[in-house]
């Protein structure tokens, strides 16, 4: 338990020295997608890992942006190759590829249907958005999810790794 606390308090710190220097850009970030993010995102509200679980378990949505691990480009033709399992937050909806910061119009669909589907048609509805930390994913999605007109959105810049080291367990996402 002191080795998770410890951990935890060592991944905040550092997360949020680092995103004290990085200014939230006016348009979406780019290449790289980890490393440092803001400590803010306009529009939306920045939650820490604890309120991440209070928020989980009173049954908010949670939505994971991170991409789907794509075929390796220099693979041998013929070569059988299986994406490994993505992990995830019990119950997130993944909607993989939407925080790039160019998306097309299939991926923002998706994350225009997932965001309706997920708030119920409430755009004032609270609304998790994750990725991983020190990741532009989740910043970029939401983002686009507060340009779309949802007030809502809380943003988990920690995502997985803040959610593992407060003790939550990761499934495997639904394949897409």
């Amino acid at each position: 338990m002191i080795g998770r606390a410890l951990a935890l308090c060592l991944l905040l710190g550092a997360t949020a020295a680092l995103a004290q220097t990085v200014p939230e850009p006016a348009g979406f970030h780019g290449e790289p997608y980890r490393a440092p993010v803001p400590a803010t995102l306009a529009g939306a509200q920045v939650i820490t890992p604890a309120e991440a679980v209070a928020l989980h378990r009173q049954g908010v949505p949670f939505l994971d942006v991170l991409p789907r691990q794509k075929r390796p480009d220099k693979l041998p033709a013929g070569t059988i190759w299986n994406a490994p399992p993505h992990q995830t937050i019990p119950g997130a909806v993944w909607l993989y590829d939407t925080g790039y910061d160019r998306i097309s119009a299939v991926e923002e669909a998706r994350l225009r249907d997932g965001l309706a589907q997920a708030s119920g048609g409430d755009k004032a509805a609270p609304i998790v958005i994750f990725c991983k930390s020190d990741c532009w994913m989740s910043w970029n999605a939401g983002k686009r999810a507060v340009g779309m007109g949802y007030t809502g959105i809380r943003w988990f810049p920690q995502g997985v790794d803040g959610w593992q080291a407060v003790g939550g367990t990761l499934v495997t996402a639904d394949a897409p």
